[in-house]
């Protein structure tokens, strides 16, 4: 296995069969094996060892403190995870599973100290991605897996995107392509007909909602009950200041006029930007800006631009979502 700290590359394997056999291997063996989901790369270790679900911590360079979500294969699975899983759960694993929907639920005594930081929740997932739904089928058990980059930074939506992130501090990287999606999983804390979102992503409150029949309550502050939950995250390199279409031209002009490289992040470009302006290609739509916002934002850094000037989408569907992530970009400077 890799060393936490070493330097160098990762195994990266396509996703064959025999491939998904070595991983389900190597997390059997108490490695760490990044996986594709449709939302971003995960890194993963066997969810009921303790030993192993330390790696990832120390790969990641994230406290120990901030839960993981386990990641299991069906609905069935997750029943062994919980402790109780309220009705108002029920229904929505059947809505949105397999999907980009997590759920915080009361823990079952099967579940570590180390997978949810010491909290009595746990947070649950059947991802909606044929590598990923694969190789849990052939592990058989929980993988607790966070983004796999290192911790506060650019989420990965390719495997390359983890090669370069942490380098052989991860043992094995299932490649199996760009992520459809592209922002991490709605996070819902289901406390029997209390429902809050934690996290913003592709599920929306609305949608929870309307399954539920149920109130949702928006995600208050204070040390972290799920992942992502921090102001500052998700950030770049490169200073992240936001801006709305008709402010980004002057937005960009100040900051080149600082002396500043500028690249500049829209579902469409604005006219009137400075020419010495980098213009990242347009994203077209909310669902685009969502898949590509991790890519882009990496390019940036890749341009070398010292301040990227993002337009979000508008704040409805998964355009709330990518709000959110950019906010929280901004808030690392």
């Amino acid at each position: 296995m890799g060393g936490d700290g070493e330097a160098g590359r990762p195994r990266v394997l396509p996703a064959s069969a025999e491939a998904l056999d070595t991983a389900a291997g190597v997390l059997r063996d108490g490695g760490l094996v990044a996986f594709p989901t449709e939302t971003v790369y995960g890194l993963g270790a066997d969810a009921s060892s303790p030993d192993a679900v330390r790696r990832i911590f120390a790969a990641k360079g994230r406290p120990a403190d901030h839960p993981l979500i386990v990641h299991v294969a069906d609905t069935g699975s997750a029943l062994d995870w919980a402790g109780h899983f309220p009705p108002a759960a029920r229904a929505l694993a059947d809505a949105f599973w397999p999907g980009p929907l997590t759920l915080v639920l009361p823990r079952s005594g099967r579940v570590p100290d180390a997978v949810t930081g010491g909290r009595p929740t746990v947070g649950l997932r059947v991802p909606d991605q044929p590598v990923a739904l694969d190789l849990l089928e052939r592990f058989g058990g929980g993988v607790a897996a966070p983004s796999a980059n290192r911790f506060g930074r650019v989420s990965p939506t390719t495997a390359g995107h983890v090669a370069a992130d942490l380098g052989a501090r991860v043992d094995l990287v299932l490649d199996g392509g760009r992520c459809g999606v592209g922002v991490e999983s709605t996070i819902v804390e289901v406390l029997d007909e209390r429902l809050t979102v934690l996290r913003t992503g592709a599920v929306t409150a609305r949608d929870v909602e309307a399954v539920t029949g149920l109130a949702v309550e928006a995600g208050a502050g204070g040390p972290a009950r799920a992942p992502g939950m921090l102001p500052s995250h998700y950030a770049p390199a490169a200073r992240v200041v936001l801006a709305e279409a008709a402010d980004a031209p002057d937005t960009a002009s100040s900051w080149v006029k600082d002396g500043r490289r500028v690249a500049v992040l829209a579902e469409e470009a604005p006219g009137g930007l400075p020419e010495e302006a980098v213009v990242l290609p347009p994203v077209g739509s909310p669902e685009g800006y969502a898949r590509l916002l991790y890519q882009r934002l990496r390019d940036a850094d890749a341009l070398g631009a010292d301040v990227v000037v993002a337009v979000p989408p508008a704040p409805s569907g998964i355009g709330t979502a990518v709000r959110d992530r950019l906010t929280r970009a901004a808030h690392a400077r």
